[in-house]
């Protein structure tokens, strides 16, 4: 199979997809290669807030315009753990550069830093992640259960969640509606 790097892209999950943790939605890639891909859906939020993750965790919040901002569902590995997809990518302890522009963190610091007004300027955080293994996201593929398209940042952080796959949908030029949850091969 032909390799493909779908760093900072987005997996758009097809109507099809029987795997409840991906029916209908967005993951963003944040890191894609020979060992395997690892991403965080961005348009499952949970029913915690960070008001209350950082109560938590034990952090003060002093930027009191992310207290309603929902916590999200990232994925189904390490469902146990935090993880903050932000822009600035900037210098934390654990940070994974998806590019020039955004980060991927798992060390408290970033948190500690949101909490005391200061960190990234845009954040979204995510209890678990979505992983393939070697080639998986690639056979994945080639059955017709994603749609992959380069990634906006915007449709991240500057969207309400209900208007993200949509949005990603557009990039591609086609309308969700009027895919077939029947997949097909010629």
């Amino acid at each position: 199979m032909q390799t493909v790097n779908l760093t900072d892209h987005f997996l758009i999950a097809m109507p099809s997809m029987a795997d409840p943790n991906f029916s209908k939605t967005l993951t963003y890639i944040c890191e894609h290669n020979e060992q395997g891909a690892l991403g965080v859906i961005v348009n499952r939020p949970t029913d915690l807030d960070m008001a209350a993750l950082f109560d938590q965790i034990g952090i003060e919040l002093e930027r009191t315009e992310l207290a309603g901002q929902a916590v999200y569902y990232g994925g189904p590995v390490q469902t146990e753990r935090g993880f903050v997809l932000h822009q600035p990518a900037g210098e934390w302890q654990s940070t994974m550069a998806v590019n020039d522009r955004l980060g991927l963190t798992t060390s408290k610091d970033i948190l500690e830093a949101v909490g005391r007004g200061h960190g990234p300027d845009k954040l979204l955080v995510s209890l678990g992640y979505s992983g393939w293994s070697p080639g998986q996201l690639e056979h994945e593929l080639g059955q017709n259960a994603w749609l992959s398209v380069k990634a906006d940042p915007q449709v991240i952080f500057d969207l309400p969640v209900e208007e993200r796959l949509t949005a990603a949908m557009k990039i591609l030029g086609i309308d969700f509606a009027m895919l077939s949850d029947d997949a097909g091969h010629a």
